[in-house]
């Protein structure tokens, strides 16, 4: 089974950017459909947006449109958030999944990364 590490996170002021990364181990990385959750303190889990497995397609949520891109490089078995335009709302601790199907529901996605902490200071 794929496991997945992300970095990347850190502290941004609003505006800036950060790019996070999730390197995946296995061999049936492109196989996976992958996203980006977050989660803020006192707050449930979040979707933020997933990519097919061969990076053909992605999805956002709505918050996040023409700010996050969610890539994919399945040569390095990586995937990518590249977040642009921070807003302190954007604080979170952002985490990567894969999934054999396609969805949002954190219930479809089978392997999660650790998480990384983004906190986008005002």
């Amino acid at each position: 089974q794929v496991q997945l590490v992300e970095s990347g996170g850190g502290l941004v002021q609003a505006g800036g950017s950060l790019r996070l990364s999730c390197a995946a181990s296995g061999r049936t990385f492109s196989s996976y459909a992958m996203a980006w959750f977050r989660q803020a303190p006192g707050k449930e889990r979040e979707f933020v947006a997933a990519i097919t497995g061969s990076g053909g397609y992605a999805n956002y949520v709505d918050f996040v449109k023409g700010r996050f891109t969610i890539s994919r490089d399945n040569a390095k078995n990586t995937v990518y958030l590249q977040m642009n335009s921070l807003k302190p709302e954007d604080t979170a601790v952002y985490y990567c999944a894969g999934a054999a199907g396609w969805g949002r529901s954190v219930g479809l996605y089978q392997v999660w990364g650790q998480g990384t902490q983004v906190t986008v200071s005002s």
